[in-house]
């Protein structure tokens, strides 16, 4: 495919970082917007790039960065847009923590619904869009407890964050049939691999497995999802962009559920540590889903797409970047940090 020019808003984010350098590898040229500055090195792939060798990657000269808010800076980040005028945009932007929605619900409504509907108000005007990718979540689901659901089965969210979501995503379907805006929809079940937020459950897990600092465990670990290496993830999502149809949904998940409880005593195992040495056991978080199971034969009948990396191959390389750079993980803050 030729060289395309990609807009990535919310590139700082885990997924968002990884998809920049998924395009990078594919030849494309990237614009990326995130509301602070470029993370450290240790969580930005695509500046890993060039320590890569055997392969013909492209540079980091071929990512433009910008910081931009989406919630208080819309008209740089539109000047931008008008500028690059990309074919392409694909939004990882979201306020995503689900506990914290209950805290400040007003912060998740604003950056997840208010600053979204702007933007799209304004990107359905401009011509040289092709496709727009937005990144959104299994949550507007709620708990599939029935068991593996399509793209079809209808919302039921149960936290702020979450009805925040769906709201964002009903309206984006609203703005496909009046203006046939060119948007696509992306699900995921839980991402992970080298570089996520040392917050996150599996990076958490590893580093309290080498310190011996031990982490909580909420409602015992017991409820259950499926885990997809960033990989996978953001190959099937480049690929999306540029193939799928407007107005379309796609899962993207394996087909192998784990508990998280049996997750963390899968990486204690690994890490040669006694899970009852690392976990501290608490209570449930408000509105938890027990579980969420996307059914993902639509990407893999459609585009030929399998995930390719297991759960065992994806945490010997998640520990092997937690071990590389223990050091100064240890030095950085394991909690989140919310920002309005």
């Amino acid at each position: 495919m030729t060289s395309q020019k990609i807009l990535v808003i919310g590139s700082n984010s885990f997924s968002g970082s990884h998809f920049v350098a998924e395009a990078l590898r594919a030849g494309h040229e990237l614009w990326g917007v995130s509301r602070s500055l470029e993370l450290d090195s240790v969580f930005l792939p695509y500046r890993w790039l060039e320590k890569v060798s055997g392969q013909p990657l492209a540079t980091p000269e071929n990512f433009h960065f910008q910081t931009i808010d989406l919630n208080s800076q819309l008209p740089e980040l539109l000047k931008l847009i008008d500028l690059v005028q990309p074919a392409f945009v694909v939004n990882f932007a979201a306020q995503g923590m689900v506990a914290e929605s209950w805290l400040n619900p007003t912060h998740w409504y604003q950056t997840n619904v208010v600053s979204q509907v702007a933007l799209h108000d304004e990107l359905r005007q401009r011509s040289f869009l092709k496709k727009y990718v937005h990144v959104t979540t299994p949550e507007v689901y709620g708990s599939t407890d029935a068991g593996w659901i399509s793209e079809t089965n209808h919302f039921a969210p149960s936290t702020p964050y979450a009805v925040s979501r769906a709201a964002c995503d009903l309206h984006l379907l609203s703005f496909h049939k009046a203006y046939e805006f060119p948007v696509v929809f992306t699900r995921a079940a839980n991402v992970y691999g080298p570089g996520q937020q040392l917050y996150r459950i599996i990076p958490r897990a590893m580093l309290s497995a080498r310190t011996g600092q031990p982490m909580q465990l909420h409602g015992g670990g017991y409820s259950e999802r499926c885990f997809i290496h960033i990989k996978d993830a953001m190959q099937a999502t480049l690929r999306l962009a540029f193939e799928a149809d407007p107005g379309s949904t796609w899962h993207l998940s394996t087909r192998e559920p784990i508990s998280i409880r049996a997750l963390v005593e899968q990486i204690c195992g690994r890490c040669g540590v006694a899970f009852t040495n690392v976990v501290e056991e608490t209570g449930e978080r408000l509105g938890k889903d027990q579980s969420y199971l996307l059914d993902s034969d639509s990407i893999r009948k459609t585009f030929g797409w399998t995930d390719a990396i297991s759960l065992e191959d994806g945490l010997s390389d998640t520990i092997a970047w937690v071990d590389s750079h223990l050091d100064h993980l240890k030095t950085l803050s394991w909690s989140y940090q919310h920002k309005a």
